[in-house]
């Protein structure tokens, strides 16, 4: 991934994950994500109410149908010189256990102090092979 790409997405807090349910609707969510290296994409399955298994969660059955999904990593501003994207497609799958998917929760844990308290130890982790990208506008900081 081209160093600006890289830094846009470094920078971004959350992202929006789309996936593909097997009549072909797309299923859009927010997520808080963690790039490991140039392209991998590590997102936690966080905590959820007790009547929601993990494996029920559309997202989660999308992937098991069709791991095919985009990450879309934006910035918008009045300033419409400054507007920006970057699109991930890649492919997804969910990590239940292993050594990559603590490495993973370690990453989140370090970027997101709100997961000491809101990330299950152990949660599942969805893991993104990145393996194309789209980028559009201005993707350099902000200019005041």
């Amino acid at each position: 991934m081209r160093s600006d790409l890289m830094e846009f997405v470094v920078g971004q807090r959350v992202a929006r994950m789309a996936s593909v349910d097997t009549n072909g609707r797309p299923h859009v969510v927010p997520i808080c994500f963690v790039l490991d290296g140039t392209s991998v994409i590590y997102s936690a399955i966080d905590l959820k109410p007790k009547s929601v298994e993990t494996k029920n969660l559309r997202r989660v059955r999308n992937i098991a149908n069709n791991p095919s999904v985009s990450i879309l990593f934006d910035r918008y501003t009045e300033d419409w010189a400054q507007l920006g994207f970057v699109i991930l497609h890649g492919a997804a799958k969910v990590l239940a256990r292993g050594a990559e998917r603590n490495r993973a929760e370690d990453l989140l844990r370090k970027k997101y102090s709100q997961y000491e308290k809101l990330l299950q130890p152990g949660a599942p982790m969805i893991k993104i092979n990145v393996g194309r990208i789209t980028s559009w506008g201005n993707l350099t900081g902000v200019s005041d």
